[in-house]
């Protein structure tokens, strides 16, 4: 019998992993900048299972409707507050939920989200895909509540903001 090792950790993992970052994040263990033009964002670490990434969001910044193609992901509010809104494809709609700091949401490979900080005071994230994520596509909720991909993308940068 052959044992294959894994490729990908699991959401558990990924999520425990985002708030122990965190956690350092609000010890000092990691210098956060905010940029009001651009998103500013740090790759903290990065092997053959996950890439960790550092983001700042000052107000109305915001990530575009997205996947991670076939990456898992998880992120731990470190700061300030997110919101966060992902399309729920059983009633075919976008829901919005406020993400405040401490909290951490995982995602399937799949799950199409954006993520804007709307509120005044700058938020930090921590961000972690597994595989270390090397595309997304980008979407658009069409008239009657069809979703439509508008692009897909190689990346090496977490949730990718075009212009």
């Amino acid at each position: 019998m052959t044992v294959t090792a894994p490729t990908s950790l699991a959401l558990p993992e990924l999520r425990g992993l985002t708030r122990r970052i965190a956690d350092e994040v609000r010890a000092g263990l990691h210098t956060v900048h905010v940029d009001p033009e651009q998103r500013w964002y740090q790759l903290l670490s990065s092997d053959g299972y996950v890439d960790v990434w550092l983001i700042s969001w000052a107000r109305e910044q915001t990530a575009e409707l997205h996947d991670h193609a076939g990456s898992l992901g998880a992120l731990t509010v470190v700061r300030g507050a997110l919101t966060e809104q992902r399309w729920v494809p059983a009633s075919a709609q976008l829901r919005t939920r406020s993400l405040r700091a401490g909290t951490s949401v995982g995602f399937p490979p799949g799950y199409v989200h954006d993520v804007t900080n709307t509120a005044v005071e700058p938020a930090v994230s921590v961000h972690a895909y597994s595989p270390p994520l090397t595309a997304m596509s980008y979407y658009q909720v069409e008239p009657g509540g069809l979703l439509r991909r508008t692009r897909s993308e190689l990346t090496t940068e977490p949730e990718k903001v075009h212009a």
